[in-house]
Order: C-alpha cells, then sequence, then structure tokens
C-alpha cells in the first residue's frame, strides 16, 4: 500500500458558462500521507469544497486524476466509487446532516447499516463513540433536543463509526459558537489519532487548520502555497 492515501495528478474542473468555459480548478497536484492532517484555506469561491468532492469521488473532473486509497478513481462507475466511499471514507459536513427522525445513536449507526457490516455488535461500538465524544447521555435523544455543538459531535461519531481510512470534513465548525468550535476541534483531531484515519478539513478557521500537519492555500482554483508544520 502507498504511503500516500490520497494523491491527485493535474487535476482539473470547468463547467460551461455564458461567455465560455469556468474554470474551477486548473492543476491540481497533492499528495496526502497516511494518519496525517490537511487543511484547505482560501477565501469564497477559490474552489476549495469543489477540491473536496473531487477528492472523495463524490464528482468528477474535467481531466487529470484522483487516486484514493490506492484506487485510481477516473473510470470507475459511480456504483464503484460509492463502494470505495463506503469502504474507506467517512464525511462531516458545516450542517451536521443528522436524520430528525432517528436519535443520537441510530443517526451515529446508519453508516453500519448502509454497508451491511455485522463485524462486532454495532449498537455497542456507537455507544462508545458517543461516550467519547461526551455524548454518553443523550443517545436517545433526537437532533432538534441538542444543540449544534452537540449534533456535530454525534456527526462526528457517525463519520468514525466505519473506521475509515480517510475522513472529509467540510467547514465542521462553520455553524458553532466559539466553545462548541474548540471542542469539536479537539474531538476531530483526538479521533484522528486514536483511530489512526486520515483527516482532510476545508476550512475558514486560521486557527483550526495551523493544527494540520500540512495547510494548503488556495486562490481561483490553484494551490498558491503549501505550509507544512
Amino acid at each position: 500500500m502507498s504511503e500516500y492515501i490520497l494523491i491527485t495528478e493535474n487535476l482539473s474542473k470547468s463547467f460551461p458558462g455564458a461567455d465560455g468555459e469556468l474554470t474551477i480548478l486548473e492543476e491540481i497536484d497533492i499528495k496526502v500521507e497516511q494518519g496525517s492532517t490537511c487543511a484547505i484555506v482560501g477565501p469564497s469561491g477559490s474552489g476549495k469544497t469543489t477540491l473536496l468532492g473531487l477528492c472523495a469521488g463524490l464528482d468528477s473532473p474535467t481531466s487529470g486524476e484522483v487516486i484514493l486509497a490506492d484506487r485510481k478513481l477516473g473510470g470507475l462507475t459511480e456504483d464503484e466509487r460509492a463502494e470505495i466511499r463506503n469502504e474507506s471514507v467517512g464525511f462531516v459536513f458545516q450542517n451536521f446532516q443528522l436524520i430528525p427522525t432517528l436519535t443520537a445513536l441510530e443517526n451515529v449507526l446508519v453508516p453500519l447499516e448502509l454497508r451491511g457490516d455485522k463485524t462486532r455488535n454495532p449498537v455497542d461500538l456507537a455507544r462508545e463513540l458517543l461516550v467519547d465524544v461526551g455524548l454518553g447521555e443523550r443517545v436517545s435523544h433526537f437532533p432538534v433536543q441538542l444543540s449544534g455543538g452537540e449534533q456535530q459531535r454525534v456527526a462526528l461519531a457517525r463519520a468514525f463509526i466505519g473506521a475509515p481510512a480517510i475522513l472529509f470534513a467540510d467547514e465542521p465548525t462553520g455553524n458553532l459558537d466559539g466553545e462548541s468550535s474548540t471542542m469539536v476541534e479537539e474531538m476531530l483531531f483526538g479521533l484522528n489519532k486514536a483511530k489512526e484515519t486520515t483527516l482532510v478539513i476545508v476550512t475558514h478557521d486560521r486557527e483550526l487548520a495551523d493544527k494540520a500537519d500540512m495547510v494548503l492555500v488556495m486562490k481561483d482554483g490553484r494551490i498558491v502555497k503549501t505550509i507544512s508544520a
């Protein structure tokens, strides 16, 4: 297995526009080591979220290649890309994306149920993760009964339950107050180390970004600077 969990080669993305082709990303080359943390920063419209989506196989590039968990995504069908995501990828989003009709425990269980994973008691594993993120007393609460910070911690537990090789987080603290942001940041990096999961974060929060092993600074669809810890 390669020492890199994520590689992009000459990755570009463009869309047709009224005045011609609109380039969103241009010739992006990155390498992210297994078990490391990487932050992607830059102004709004710089292409950060588009890059994240391409790296996770949620979209296809106009040109170039993504190699995720030793698999080239180019040429794969959507079902094949979905299988890789199901096996190797976790997600954390700015707006939590919890299912409102499910309890915290049930939300955490969703990835394992979709995968059909029965290697161990999934309920016990979900409870352990909720304890890890400080929500051991909230397992039966529905999202509406939880604060924003608590909902994001449920989302963290859900993201890690499948033991993903890599976790993509898109503005994970964007909707949280300062205290909740700090707590979620600590848990995000703590789980990253404890579970040996590679972490790739899109963020406007430079304090959060500065905690990463590598920071990619984007502008106008290009990486203009790479900062290593």
